[in-house]
């Protein structure tokens, strides 16, 4: 709206940058605009008085004009432009703190060098389109025969490759007339289908005559196979219906038909006859599969479904014992229309509404999407239970808990790859690598970023599929693609996942000259694995020794205007919107030394002296002064730079460039890197991290790593109806302090997945402000009602909070609280806000959640709690709990992924693996003489809906009376949430076994150590290993671990044996500046009921 650029219009900056700049300025009616952070289209009028920013908000209205939202009374304007509205409030007394004054200017931003300009590269030439009419682009007219004479040539080009191919290719093994017919195609029916898909035939006609002749004997098997199969099958159909009998003419009667469509009928035909067939024998026999009959009986929603625009009442029928569900439009109306439990493919939770997509395979192999909406979200997640229950019951497949994802990030110079990369995806080389064993073990999820990628994005993904089907013999299917110029993100997941797998988003930020061009920048990618959101960022950011603060500001815009992940997460950027976030790329950080210093670089590498070199890693010193990716972490490095390589080489590192300018010192240098950060308390651990050295067309080295990631599925509830526990959460106390200047006043936002929408708080009230800090006091309690009440569903989850500002509703930080922390009692937590990847201050406070001791779902990952600690030299991430010494079991599962996400469901299945309880530390740091205890856990009725559907609890005592000191010293809970605690004499009595066992991100602690005093320092390069301890201090639990166990699976009715020497999994390629907490006995397994 403004006509031209004013020096006091400076763009989209942060809220703190504003306040930077303001407070430079030092004098009272300084001023600066900027766009709002929370509504699109919107400014920020920020004025400086008495040391204070106060931010007015400048909002259109319907006819786009602005107006000032200043002080109550004064008249409202409206203006065209900004300009006119800036002029206006010079004048006193229009409602603002103080006039208009002296205009804060713009800082200059650092010009680019004049040979990055020239020399970066322009995004990959399109093909030439073909426009009706002969007409070019440019619109000239052309000559139809230039136009043929190009196909023709570039049609006889191809033809000479294959061609070529052909003579190199051994096809002795061939039967003659096969290799007559592929020579034959090569050499006259190639351009005749090049000619038909220019015209817009797209089916290869002859292609597709020369797989029939080679297919032919095959072809009249499948005929003659095809329909004894298709009988059988018949014979084994419960119902017999006329329509039935008219299958064998569509399918198998029609030889014409594909042979890779007809060998698919055969596949799904043989799984269908052995399904029927198991069905009808095990229900003869009374065979229930190894579950118990259900008590659940059928249940009935009422729901509302959309057709061509009209809304219809519709009723959905779960019945668990038969395994089907109805679509009813009357609801005593007939059942003629329903779908078994095998045919439910998929569950799409809606993030803006109570709406369910449900995904159903039809009779004929095909895929039908049906949408309905709840009366709210409680009454779809019930329905959802009932049906994950259903399939529970009668499906034989287990749902996952637990899944490995590759991660690979390589530079590939501009140059095609080499004819294999398969040690890449096998994860051979330097660093963390997996042993050989694993070579053919495929991953779940396979995510490739690439920079300077030459290849086609069909090209590209063609040639992952190729390489990972050549080691592991399995056909991954492709989930996403983006792709900005030559920054490139690739997803491929196994076949079984495609159901799992939705809310797929991709998105791409250009961070080049002026953040126009798009040779510097990311892609990336986010999507829900069953009730686990992922979020990965493949960037390339500035390259240059020098160009570090540039490569900072990349990462902060990369942050800021990616748009991936649930929507409704509005005021949270990329680093909390999911439960694990991944960035991977080309980061071009460098060591940070002079280039005379080159030839000893090169020295300490083939010494492997990597901890020297790693001190003077611009991103780990960057990291560390919490100056970018902020509370990520990264597997120890134990590879050698992976930049600048002589290509076709690794043996020397070309660190010389001769430019115009003079010699360009590229040192050697760790550009290419992986970094994650993940929700507090989940289970995430890094297997591998390294680099292959086969790899050679570029002068960067691929660099891989593999995570084994834990995940949750659709909640189904196993408490007795009649003694459910109804959950709640409550949240006290907080205390929020902001480095800031702002004054307004702020409130919390309280945002989740469980919650029916988000909660916000009353407004605090601001205390002091002394040194750039504001410490707001939020008096009230905030209790937040979950959309299902059961305390095994609230262990799982995570609250995002938010601390905003009243006048203009922006965030002032962001942060996260895992529930899971609150299992036991009433915890105290300190989280660290950040806003745009800057630490913004502190948020602390009590959580309550009411749970029982129910026998809760066992996972294949091993259960540890890790407690955060920001004190004594440990690394800050950015979150820590704290729990009364009092407080009962010291165990506790980690989280398996939920997080202000919507879900996607497949089927689940429960997996029974071996755990273990922790003994309670003394707080002399002496283990209690506990011993385990056999237990038996109760019989339970498998019905999920009752807890879920029911009221959660309310009510309860009356606060307890304010015992707060002048520190900030945390309250009492209140009775309501009171929990009944060990006596602390009965040291000999065995704790109770915690429920539930999830994992955690359980993060290696390394020994403390001094402040370093150089850089040298910080990496000792002796190295020790230390069995696991857990501690527990006076003050609280302060326990941190970085690996959890790997997992165990269990022996159905043999218990863990007893033991008070823990077996350590762990490697010793660990550091001695981090610290391992001491071992505790593992108690014995319950008995399996």
């Amino acid at each position: 709206m403004s006509t031209s650029p004013q020096p006091w219009h400076h763009g989209n900056i942060t809220r703190s940058k504003a306040e930077d700049l303001l407070s430079k300025a030092a004098r009272d009616g300084s001023f600066l605009l900027r766009d709002s952070e929370s509504i699109q289209g919107a400014y920020a009028l920020c004025v400086l008085y008495q040391n204070c920013v106060y931010t007015y908000r400048i909002l259109p209205n319907e006819e786009r004009k602005l107006s000032v939202q200043a002080s109550e009374g004064v008249p409202i304007r409206f203006f065209s432009v900004l300009t006119d509205l800036v002029e206006t409030y010079y004048s006193p007394n229009m409602g603002l703190a103080t006039h208009l004054q002296f205009p804060v200017q713009k800082e200059e931003e650092p010009e680019e060098e004049p040979g990055q300009i020239i020399t970066f590269k322009y995004p990959p030439q399109l093909p030439p389109r073909n426009f009706p009419g002969g007409m070019s682009a440019n619109g000239s007219k052309e000559a139809h025969g230039g136009e043929s004479q190009t196909s023709e040539l570039a049609c006889a080009s191809l033809r000479d490759t294959y061609l070529q191919r052909l003579q190199h290719l051994d096809m002795s093994n061939l039967p003659e007339e096969h290799q007559q017919s592929i020579q034959e195609y090569f050499h006259t029916s190639l351009c005749l289908d090049a000619e038909q898909a220019q015209n817009g035939n797209p089916n290869l006609p002859r292609l597709k005559k020369l797989t029939m002749e080679i297919c032919k004997h095959l072809n009249s098997e499948i005929s003659r196979t095809l329909p004894t199969l298709e009988a059988f099958q018949r014979l084994l159909d419960q119902q017999l219906s006329p329509g039935v009998g008219r299958m064998r003419s569509q399918v198998s009667a029609d030889s014409g038909q594909a042979v890779s469509f007809r060998l698919e009928q055969i596949t799904k035909l043989l799984y269908s006859i052995e399904d029927k067939a198991k069905a009808a024998l095990f229900e003869s026999v009374g065979y229930e599969g190894g579950h118990r009959k259900s008590l659940i009986p059928p249940i009935t929603f009422e729901v509302k479904s959309e057709l061509l625009g009209l809304t219809t009442k519709m009723f959905l029928k779960v019945d668990v014992e038969t395994g089907k569900i109805y679509f009813k439009k009357y609801k005593d109306g007939p059942e003629d229309k329903y779908f078994v439990h095998n045919k439910i493919l998929q569950l799409v939770k809606s993030q803006k509404v109570a709406k369910l997509v449900i995904v159903l395979e039809t009779e004929k192999e095909k895929t039908l999407r049906k949408e309905f909406v709840f009366d709210d979200t409680k009454k779809r997640e019930g329905f959802c239970q009932l049906l994950q229950q259903m399939k529970n019951k009668h499906s034989d497949k287990p749902e996952p808990d637990m899944i490995t994802v590759f991660v690979g990030t390589w530079n590939m110079g501009n140059a095609s790859p080499p004819h294999s990369i398969a040690s890449w995806f096998q994860c051979k080389g330097q660093g963390k690598t997996r042993d050989d064993t694993a070579d053919h073990i495929p991953h779940d999820i396979y995510v490739v970023g690439t920079q300077e990628d030459p290849l086609g994005e069909k090209e590209w993904i063609d040639t992952l599929k190729s390489a990972l089907r050549g080691t592991t013999d399995i056909s991954f299917k492709q989930i996403a693609v983006q792709t900005l110029w030559n920054i490139r993100i690739v997803v491929l997941a196994k076949p079984e996942h495609e159901n799992r797998i939705s809310h797929i988003f991709s998105d791409s930020v250009k961070t080049g000259i002026a953040n126009a061009l798009g040779n510097k920048g990311a892609v990336g990618v986010s999507f829900m694995f069953n009730g686990t959101s992922f979020g990965f960022v493949n960037s390339h950011l500035t390259s240059g020794s020098e160009k570090k603060i540039r490569r900072n500001q990349n990462y902060v815009s990369i942050l800021r205007f990616l748009n991936l992940g649930d929507k409704k997460l509005n005021p949270f950027d990329i680093t909390h919107r999911f439960t694990h976030l991944f960035w991977l790329g080309d980061l071009n950080y460098r060591i940070e030394l002079p280039s005379t210093e080159a030839e000893s670089i090169v020295t300490k590498i083939k010494q492997q002296q990597y901890q020297e070199l790693l001190c003077r890693d611009q991103l780990t010193i960057e990291k560390g002064e919490g100056k970018v990716f902020l509370h990520y972490d990264e597997e120890e490095i134990t590879f050698a730079p992976t930049y600048r390589f002589e290509r076709d080489t690794r043996e020397r590192y070309a660190y010389t460039k001769a430019k115009a300018t003079g010699t360009k010192y590229n040192l050697p240098s760790w550009c290419d890197r992986v970094l994650r950060k993940s929700y507090p308390l989940v289970h995430v651990f890094c297997q591998s991290y390294g680099c292959t050295n086969d790899i050679m067309t570029s002068d960067h080295s691929p660099v891989f790593s593999t995570f084994e990631v834990g995940v949750v599925s659709q909640f189904v509830s196993k408490q007795d109806p009649n003694s459910v526990s109804q959950g709640g959460i409550k949240f006290m106390n907080c205390i929020a302090t902001l480095m800031t200047k702002s004054k307004t006043k702020f409130f919390i936002e309280y945002h989740s997945s469980c919650l029916e929408k988000f909660v916000k708080s009353s407004e605090g009230e601001n205390q002091d402000h002394s040194d750039g800090n504001i410490k707001v006091r939020f008096g009230n309690q905030v209790e937040l009602v979950p959309i299902i009440s059961d305390p095994e569903y609230l262990l799982d989850q995570h609250i995002l909070l938010c601390v905003k500002s009243t006048d203009c509703d922006e965030s002032y930080g962001e942060g996260c609280v895992a529930l899971r922390a609150a299992e036991s009692s009433y915890t105290e937590f300190h989280v660290t806000l950040t806003h745009h990847g800057e630490r913004t201050g502190t948020l602390t406070g009590g959580v309550q959640l009411r749970t029982s001791g129910g026998k809760q779902t066992e996972k294949l990952y091993g259960e540890r709690l890790s407690t955060n600690v920001i004190s004594g030299g440990v690394t800050d991430r950015g979150w820590s709990y704290s729990m009364s010494p009092r407080s009962g079991s010291g165990g506790g599962g980690g989280v398996g992924g939920h997080g202000g996400k919507d879900q996607t469901h497949g089927n689940i299945f429960p997996k029974k693996t071996v755990y273990d309880h922790s003994a309670v530390r003394s707080p002399t740091g002496k283990a209690a003489n506990n011993v385990g205890e056999d237990v038996k856990p109760a019989d339970m009725f498998d019905n999920p809906l009752y807890g879920s559907m029911g009221k959660s609890g309310g009510g309860g005592a009356k606060d307890s009376p304010d015992c707060q000191s002048s520190k900030d010293h945390l309250t009492a809970p209140d009775p309501y949430f009171s929990f009944p605690k060990p006596s602390d004499q009965d040291s000999d009595r065995p704790p109770v076994p915690t429920p539930r066992n999830r994992s955690y991100t359980c993060s290696e602690t390394k020994p403390q150590c001094p402040a370093p005093t150089s850089f040298a320092s910080l990496h000792p390069l002796s190295y020790t290993k230390n069995p696991v301890k857990p501690s527990r201090s006076e003050g609280g639990m302060v326990l941190t671990a970085n690996k959890p166990p790997l997992p165990m699976k269990s022996r159905p009715g043999q218990a863990d044996a007893t033991s008070t020497k823990p077996r350590d999994y762990r490697d010793s390629s660990e550091l001695p500046s981090k610290l391992r907490p001491p071992s505790r006995p593992i108690q014995p397994l319950p008995k399996e009921g």
